[in-house]
């Protein structure tokens, strides 16, 4: 039995140590968003604001932020330097492109392709909460029609 045992424990020691955590990024949980500190996006007064998860949306290098949108907000013509991922998580966000007006309900996903140049906003039914992702500081480049 001892000769049977030893080799037993070797595996299971040996199995343990390969379902290890590879070491990584850390968790992030966010539970309730509205604990977050909220900023006021510059020059917006007070219409679009954000809260930063990891990193800062106006600094430099990757970013996750929710950005909430005051009911009936508008964006005017614009574009991004970088591809813009978005998770619409409340109320109904917009997007003009090339004329042609789609809407994002809770629950939708987008992502602008950087230098596309469209008009976006938060529809009058209700404001807009959503999540955004980038690389690198996020940047809205006002464009002529």
């Amino acid at each position: 039995m001892r000769t049977f045992t030893f080799p037993l424990a070797i595996a299971i020691v040996a199995t343990l140590a390969g379902c290890a955590r590879e070491p990584g990024p850390p968790l992030i949980s966010v539970p309730d968003s509205a604990k977050l500190t909220w900023q006021e996006v510059p020059g917006t007064q007070g219409a679009v604001t954000y809260a930063n998860v990891e990193g800062d949306i106006f600094g430099r290098g990757d970013y996750l932020a929710y950005v909430r949108f005051r009911k009936g907000t508008d964006n005017g013509l614009h574009l991004h330097s970088q591809t813009l991922p978005t998770v619409v998580l409340s109320g109904t966000f917009y997007a003009v492109i090339d004329g042609k007006r789609i809407e994002y309900p809770a629950g939708a996903f987008y992502r602008l392709p950087a230098r596309l140049v469209h008009e976006s906003g938060c529809t009058a039914a209700a404001d807009c909460l959503l999540f955004q992702y980038q690389s690198d500081a996020f940047d809205l480049i006002g464009a002529k029609p």
